[in-house]
């Protein structure tokens, strides 16, 4: 088992195109790192040069206590399952997963009792004799996962490897990863765009765009404390609310409030005391508010009755266990997430509580965050 070490890595192409920039990540061993970020952030690029796919423009690599900059992909010691599955078509389940250590010329009762042993624990035992072709999608998915299994790699890297298949069965090989990841007890580094893949698997997530690491944190802790809009947007669903306004304060007191139209919320104590705000007061900023946060309920309202504010119903979405509720609130578009059995229907003028105990304040310029 190893830890990954990158240490202010660049990816810059010909022509002056820099996809990675001053990447630096310590992953601990057995850890289960996600990269997440949009498409074009170089997330995948960054896997790949881990991989050994990719050349390293600058920077350092280490696997363990080992630089691998200059060691071939073969070499580092790691196993490496990508979005198509890039199965033989024409070999049976058993030789698509032996392929690797025949080539490794690795003697056959070993290869024999490494495959079973796998497939025991994927679940694909029964499909050994079986060719790529007579599979579902989960179960190529399975396959490819035992091909890198039975190599006992030091580190697994996992390019998007859940994306192509429909959303009951992604739900279900996102356990199953989870799962795999506690019984082999090794690093897994992976790469997806959904933020939810990320939210429920990772130890530590990796946000990035435009090739720069935006946050690194464990999964509440980048929820709770974003370090800016692009991260309180990314990680969510449905994403933060972010409200235009500005800090005022009344003359002689010591109360700040955050303004967007008519409307006027105090905020709290503990929001304000390390003073981060003063300078800020009289100036437009961006508050960000989890659509968890926006109640219309008849106990909210009288629970936040200070920070009550009117708003129009535009539509309703009933998911099952909740309902969202687009709002517009003086010309500011908010989602709402409240319970299922809601009575606020389409078309009507309702109120809604805003928590603003769980108010982020962002520099309007900056977007960086100031207050959470």
């Amino acid at each position: 088992m190893a830890s990954v070490s990158l240490k202010h890595i660049y990816k810059k192409y010909p022509g002056g195109v820099t996809a990675v920039s001053d990447f630096c990540l310590e992953i601990k061993d057995k850890e289960f790192i996600i990269l997440v970020g949009p498409s074009g952030c170089g997330k995948s690029t960054t896997l790949r040069m881990i991989a050994g796919l990719e050349e390293i423009s600058e920077g350092e690599l280490f696997i363990g206590d080992k630089i691998v900059n200059d060691v071939a992909p073969k070499d580092r010691d790691i196993a490496m399952v990508f979005q198509n599955y890039a199965l033989y078509p024409h070999m049976t389940v058993f030789e698509n997963m032996a392929f690797g250590l025949k080539l490794r010329k690795v003697p056959k009762e070993e290869i024999k009792r490494k495959v079973e042993e796998a497939a025991r624990v994927l679940d694909i035992a029964h499909l050994l004799d079986r060719r790529p072709a007579a599979l579902s999608g989960g179960q190529r998915q399975r396959v490819a996962l035992g091909r890198a299994i039975v190599r006992q790699p030091k580190v697994f890297l996992l390019d998007e490897p859940l994306s192509n298949l429909d959303a009951k069965l992604r739900t279900q090989m996102r356990t199953e990863l989870t799962k795999l990841h506690t019984r082999l007890a090794t690093t897994f580094i992976y790469v997806t765009h959904d933020q939810v893949e990320a939210m429920t698997m990772a130890t530590r997530i990796v946000v990035m765009k435009d090739g720069l690491i935006q946050q690194v944190d464990s999964p509440q802790k980048l929820y709770d404390y974003p370090v800016n809009m692009f991260v309180a947007g990314f990680i969510g669903t449905p994403q933060m609310n972010f409200i235009n306004g500005t800090i005022e304060k009344n003359k002689g007191e010591d109360d700040v409030y955050f303004c967007f139209g008519k409307n006027k919320l105090r905020l709290p104590k503990e929001k304000i005391e390390d003073g981060q705000l003063d300078e800020y007061i009289g100036k437009e900023v961006v508050a960000g508010i989890r659509p968890e946060c926006i109640h219309d309920d008849p106990m909210q309202l009288e629970k936040f009755a200070e920070w009550v504010v009117p708003a129009h119903v535009d539509v309703t979405e009933l998911m099952g266990s909740c309902i969202y509720l687009y709002l517009v609130s003086e010309e500011q578009n908010l989602i709402a997430n409240v319970d299922a059995h809601s009575k606020s229907e389409v078309d009507t003028d309702i109120k809604v509580a805003l928590d603003v105990t769980r108010l982020h304040i962002f520099d309007k310029d900056t977007e960086k965050c100031i207050v959470h």
